[in-house]
């Protein structure tokens, strides 16, 4: 059994209530007790936060890992290091290793290989909706959720043909499979490097329209609407694609969304000298979309912040700008990140654990994200205020592709724990 552990003189974050209280907390694998906690057990560990903040373990909704077939890039070990340091407990790990998980075999693999090589960090697998991610042949959704897929995706990889995710998001609904869609024409985005825009022909790179993203919204939300299915829609990067999605709750179709936390702090300047390591899918965009993207998730439009980590070795990412792989690592940085918005002023602090915690937990139908009794005790104490510059070679992950290099973020990850147990440091 766990050891209980006592953490006084905090503030806790939580975004059920929409509260940041000063408090105490109690647990061993579950949260016992919160608030004004009065005693604890003989030999409970007691740690004075002095003054931190505990929230809800980080729960990142979309995680690239190369094991199997890419452990150069990352591993379950590395990737679960990486999560603990930045305060994150849960992760959703994309289908698009090799091979491409689109059986149950390999559900079961992550299921069986991840917890013991991961240190403790929840890995929950998300299944391939297409065979093979082609776009194609729908996999077999049942059976993959009842191996213990959380979800069905595509990837990188758009659906272009509506009749293929008509079927996968009508046929998703007799399991309440949560479908998650990257929506991005890819025949207007084709050959495109960065956002469309004066910087793009002024660098002389070849672009991709705002147009792309909203093009593919509006057949997702209107498909999800004509099927019932469950939508997940994946990375949204531009202020166009909002007023659809906006739109499409109001009538009350089945749809939540996400948004990369690179997009809601850089923008498109951020590539200015061919910086490749700002070189992402979908690319970083205006000014103005970043400014719509942060008070689209302050107002709750979109449901939930992402990593998008994606790792790269060096050699994919030191090239000529065209050349470069799309992609950054951001497990690490997903929490000091979106903290940036908060000492901005952009985004209150449980608006911003909301879309971290509460709703990732509410869309996969699991039991963390919440500070309350009997819940799992997956937690991270937070100086908020720490100020570190990030020097990407530090991180945790096997690769190092960060746009956030060199640059000054505030909010440390001090501890964290998953189940009641302390993964990081350890």
């Amino acid at each position: 059994m766990t050891r209980p552990t006592l953490i006084i003189n905090a503030k806790l974050i939580d975004p059920a209530k929409g509260k940041v209280e000063d408090g105490a907390i109690l647990f061993t694998e579950t949260i016992l007790d919160i608030g004004a906690v009065k005693s604890a057990p003989d030999g409970a560990e007691i740690i004075d936060a002095d003054g931190a903040h505990v929230a809800p373990g980080l729960i990142d909704m979309r995680v690239v890992i190369g094991e199997p077939g890419a452990e150069h890039k990352e591993t379950f070990k590395s990737a679960g290091r990486a999560a603990a340091a930045g305060g994150v407990t849960t992760l959703v790990m994309m289908p698009n290793t090799a091979p491409v998980i689109d059986d149950q075999s390999l559900v079961d693999f992550v299921l069986r290989r991840a917890p013991v090589r991961a240190g403790g960090v929840r890995i929950l697998p998300a299944a391939a909706l297409t065979k093979g991610l082609d776009g194609a042949l729908m996999t077999e959704i049942g059976l993959l959720a009842e191996a213990g897929a959380v979800m069905f995706t595509n990837g990188d990889r758009p659906i272009a043909d509506s009749r293929v995710l008509r079927r996968a998001l009508s046929y998703a609904t007799a399991f309440d499979a949560l479908v998650a869609h990257r929506p991005e024409d890819p025949f207007l985005a084709e050959g495109g490097v960065m956002h469309e825009g004066e910087l793009a022909a002024r660098l002389g790179l070849p672009g991709i329209p705002a147009a792309a993203e909203l093009i593919m919204a509006e057949r997702d939300l209107t498909l999800a609407e004509l099927t019932g299915g469950r939508l997940f829609m994946d990375m949204v990067s531009s202020a166009q694609t909002l007023p659809a999605l906006q739109r499409a709750k109001a009538r009350g179709v089945n749809a939540v969304a996400s948004v990369n936390v690179h997009h809601l702090v850089l923008n498109e300047n951020d590539v200015d000298g061919y910086r490749t390591f700002a070189k992402l899918s979908p690319p970083l965009r205006s000014e103005d979309d970043r400014v719509a993207l942060a008070d689209a998730v302050r107002t709750g439009l979109i449901d939930v912040i992402v990593s998008g980590h994606d790792p790269r070795p060096a050699e994919d990412k030191r090239l000529p700008f065209e050349e470069a792989a799309f992609g950054a690592v951001g497990l690490e940085t997903l929490l000091p990140g979106a903290l940036t918005l908060h000492h901005k002023g952009e985004i209150g602090l449980n608006q911003l654990f909301r879309a971290l915690t509460l709703r990732p937990a509410e869309i996969l139908k699991v039991p963390q994200g919440r500070l309350i009794k009997g819940a799992p005790a997956d937690l991270a104490l937070i100086d908020i205020g720490a100020p570190f510059k990030l020097d990407s070679d530090t991180l945790k992950s096997k690769s190092n592709n960060s746009p956030f290099d060199e640059k000054v973020l505030q909010g440390a990850v001090k501890r964290t724990f998953v189940g009641g147990k302390q993964v990081y440091p350890t």
